[in-house]
């Protein structure tokens, strides 16, 4: 699927005032950090370039923008045309907790004109972080009221929203669905798992990126209450992957089996982990390894 002779390196912009935790969370994604080692990350100076294989074949070429005030007004005057043309992704993070709201306004509008001038087909994502710093109930609302802020600023682009913390599988969540839209032949894709998963009676079968853990595609056959549930897998397998790591130990498989359910998660190629979910008590565990 992800063989073809087509431009396979992606520009993606990681933007956001300086502070908000940008350089945090591509620390933890794609550099293996764990969010208490983020403590000891300084400020980003200007733009720290970075190539992510993701794949195989598909490169993020992230670039993390500093949001230093000085750095913003350079990326939007001076640097524009180079720091804004052939985007394919704008992730904008802001701090929920900012007292600088009008400021991060401003220059969030200001990277819009930009990129609606030299990458108007990029697709926009808007991260509203640390949100562990807002009380647990009041979350939602908080989150439903930035959102709609947010698309009325953006009009006329289209925008996505995530609500996103270092402390728990939200980060995930986001990342997963920013990675996602940058798959090529991404339906082909799914279009495969649900063969698979009808071959092997599976309940579910997901992909993940083998060095972040991201979801790549799913195919889901028996509904479950808890939507989070993958993100939520990524985020713990990832910290399990880590541990062993540090026992110079390495993660090839889980399997997990109860009265209710079977759960593997396997190597599938050398880029992805597969995980299968069974709840058919009769299938064995031999005869889901050899599918």
């Amino acid at each position: 699927i992800f063989k073809r002779k087509v431009n396979m390196k992606k520009k993606v912009l990681l933007m956001g005032r300086s502070g908000s935790g940008k350089t945090s969370m591509r620390s933890i994604v794609f550099a293996n950090y764990v969010a208490r080692d983020t403590m000891r990350l300084g400020a980003t100076i200007d733009v720290e370039h970075s190539n992510v294989r993701f794949l195989g074949n598909l490169v993020l070429n992230l670039w993390d923008c500093g949001g230093q005030d000085a750095f913003m007004e350079n990326y939007l005057e001076s640097q524009r045309d180079h720091i804004f043309k052939n985007v394919e992704v704008l992730i904008y993070v802001f701090d929920v907790d900012t007292k600088e709201a009008a400021s991060d306004v401003h220059y969030y509008q200001s990277c819009l004109q930009a990129i609606m001038q030299y990458s108007r087909n990029a697709h926009v994502f808007c991260l509203i972080h640390k949100m562990d710093l807002i009380p647990e109930d009041k979350r939602d609302a908080v989150f439903a009221e930035k959102e709609a802020e947010l698309k009325k600023l953006s009009y006329p682009l289209n925008i996505t929203c995530f609500h996103t913390s270092i402390w728990d599988e939200t980060l995930y969540k986001a990342w997963s669905s920013i990675v996602y839209s940058l798959i090529p032949n991404v339906e082909t894709l799914r279009s495969h798992l649900d063969r698979f998963a009808e071959v092997c009676e599976a309940d579910e079968v997901v992909l993940f990126e083998k060095a972040t853990f991201l979801e790549i595609s799913q195919s889901v056959r028996k509904q479950h209450t808890d939507v989070h549930r993958f993100e939520k897998i990524s985020n713990i397998v990832k910290q399990f992957k880590l541990s062993c790591s540090k026992l110079q130990s390495q993660f090839q498989s889980i399997e997990v089996r109860n009265s209710k359910f079977a759960a593997y998660i396997e190597l599938f190629t050398s880029n992805t982990y597969i995980m299968v979910i069974m709840s058919d008590p009769t299938i064995q565990s031999a005869t889901t390894h050899l599918n």
